[in-house]
């Protein structure tokens, strides 16, 4: 039995604290790392999590495992994510190098994963969570639907779109 066969039957059998419990330990770091790659400071990616983390707390009792858990989990977290750039508008028109914390250990000064990462801070929102979900997750475009809540030919559209982009942004910074 895998570890959500093993939180769907904590759940059914109502022990939701230790379902809970092993959804935190297992998932938290990806979808702090998820949520990073979108808002890339610490401190917000930590405040989205939580508020990821409270809405699967509440959530948990009335999720029907109709779908994935970590499909679920990633919509979650991609909304919070979503929510956070609206609300906070004028904090995505600021340059990356001021949004980025000085010893951010994504950041070690190496020139193209500073310039791979200014090219996805470039991307328009919907591209960026796009190209992050799929480049660096490694995600299926089936999954990215059912989070997103998009047709798998849209997400790949908007991917290839990104991926040009990207490659593009890439090329200029490093000349």
């Amino acid at each position: 039995m895998n570890t959500d066969e093993n939180i769907r039957d904590l759940c059914k059998t109502g022990l939701y604290k230790q379902a809970f419990e092993e959804i935190v330990r297992i998932y938290s770091q990806r979808l702090y790392w998820h949520i990073r790659k979108m808002v890339l400071a610490h401190d917000n990616a930590d405040d989205i999590l939580q508020n990821t983390l409270l809405k699967v707390w509440t959530g948990l009792p009335s999720f029907r495992w109709e779908s994935k858990l970590y499909t679920w989990l990633y919509r979650i977290a991609t909304n919070e994510v979503l929510t956070f750039i609206k609300k906070n508008k004028a904090y995505t028109n600021i340059p990356l190098e001021d949004r980025l914390e000085a010893d951010t250990p994504l950041f070690t000064g190496d020139q193209i994963q500073t310039a791979l990462q200014k090219a996805i801070d470039r991307l328009p929102n919907k591209q960026r969570l796009v190209f992050n979900m799929r480049y660096f997750d490694e995600m299926r475009y089936e999954d990215m639907s059912n989070i997103l809540g998009t047709s798998v030919g849209a997400l790949k559209a908007s991917y290839h779109h990104a991926y040009t982009k990207v490659q593009k942004a890439i090329k200029e910074l490093l000349l």
